[in-house]
């Protein structure tokens, strides 16, 4: 595993450049998110204004079968440091919509490196990556989004302290009573549809072997987005009048196929702000957001 000093060298004066990609937002994908949430039907149809961060069933990277790592995710990317033995967890983001993408629009998302850090966690020596994206439908600005990437060097088989972190068990600090509650048990058949919808091969969602075995965790896990995705279904479901602004994730500690989530959300009197959570039921959260609403 490299130390701070030597990621730092290596990470110095990486700067790759902007990227440019053009994609239809298919109502076929809106129809398939849907229902795998059992939606009764589909979130938006076409011509609507598609729902907030649904734009990650577009824009999909497709590498070749080659390309691929032992552990399923592309050995190389454009936005993928130069680190040795990468290993790659979402860490959260930021979400501002300056006005809604609608189902069926052909949207252009320009992606660029905004941020490089090397930090110290748990586990040793990280670099985190924040990616920026920006959705315009001609000159029109949309969607402004930062992703945050956190990437260790650490060879495959070595073992992951996030698996048994301090705390991951225990249960969530005393909370008052939600506004508003939603629950979803995934199972193997939920997770592998999102990666099939998002297009995402890691192996940790699908390989039960390779997850318990080489990465230590003691089952499939939920993806960080799926699970970022359920915290906004909140203010969708609850509060359909007001429009999300502004969206903020951090995702703190995994979930696992075959446990109940539980999606809490806590609105403010004034109606502008809610705090939403995300995990296993009794457990601490997988996920803390936060969402400010526009003004309708």
């Amino acid at each position: 595993m490299a130390d701070r000093d030597g990621l730092e060298k290596m990470v110095s004066g990486w700067s790759p450049g902007e990227v440019r990609t053009t994609d239809i937002i298919d109502p076929w994908r809106v129809a398939a998110f849907s229902a795998l949430l059992d939606l009764p039907g589909t979130a938006a149809a076409e011509g609507e204004p598609l729902p907030p961060l649904w734009h990650w069933f577009s824009f999909l990277d497709c590498p070749r079968q080659s390309e691929l790592g032992e552990d399923g995710h592309p050995a190389h990317g454009h936005f993928m440091p130069p680190v040795p033995d990468r290993r790659r967890m979402v860490a959260g983001g930021r979400l501002t919509v300056h006005r809604s993408p609608w189902v069926g629009a052909e949207v252009t998302r320009r992606s660029r490196l905004h941020d490089v850090r090397v930090k110290r966690g748990r586990s040793g020596e990280m670099v985190f990556v924040t990616v920026r994206h920006t959705l315009h439908r001609g000159d029109e600005l949309l969607v402004t989004e930062e992703h945050d990437v956190v990437y260790r060097s650490q060879p495959a088989g070595a073992p992951r302290a996030a698996a048994a972190a301090p705390g991951s068990d225990a249960a969530p600090d005393e909370e008052p009573r939600p506004d508003w509650n939603l629950a979803l048990t995934p199972d193997a058949a939920t997770l592998f549809r999102f990666s099939a919808l998002t297009y995402n091969t890691h192996r940790i969602h699908y390989d039960v072997p390779y997850v318990t075995q080489v990465e230590g965790y003691p089952g499939l896990v939920v993806h960080g987005p799926l699970l970022a995705l359920l915290a906004l279904e909140l203010p969708r479901r609850f509060a359909p009048s007001r429009p999300v602004e502004t969206f903020t994730y951090r995702l703190q500690r995994p979930a696992f196929a075959g446990a109940e989530i539980a999606v809490r959300g806590w609105s403010d009197a004034g109606g502008r702000e809610a705090l939403l959570a995300v995990g296993e039921a009794g457990k601490a959260a997988s996920v803390r957001a936060g969402v400010r609403f526009g003004r309708v």
